[in-house]
C-alpha cells in the first residue's frame, strides 16, 4: 500500500467504517479496536488519526508492533456492539 502512516491509517480506519456501515453499525458503536503498527515510531501519528475518526472518547484499544504479511504499515480490526 502507497503512502505513509498517516496516509495508510486514514484508508484504513476509513475502509473499517465503511464495512460497520454496510453491517449497520457506525464508530460510535466501536467497543474495542486491535491495531497493528510495522514501526513503533508511527504511534503518535497513527494515535492522532485515530482520535479524528473515534473523538475523545475512543473505544478500547490493544495496538502492538508486528511485521506486515503484506507490504503495509499498520492494521486495525474492531469490535462493535449495539443494543437491539
Amino acid at each position: 500500500m502507497a503512502g505513509g502512516i498517516v496516509e495508510q491509517s486514514h484508508v484504513a480506519i476509513r475502509n473499517l467504517i465503511a464495512i460497520l456501515h454496510e453491517a449497520g453499525y457506525g464508530p460510535e458503536h466501536v467497543v474495542r479496536c486491535g491495531v497493528w503498527l510495522d514501526d513503533p515510531r508511527d504511534f503518535q501519528s497513527f494515535n492522532k488519526v485515530f482520535r479524528e475518526y473515534f473523538g475523545g472518547a475512543p473505544p478500547a484499544r490493544a495496538c502492538v508492533v508486528s511485521s506486515m504479511v503484506v507490504d503495509c504499515k499498520v492494521e486495525i480490526e474492531c469490535v462493535a456492539y449495539k443494543r437491539g
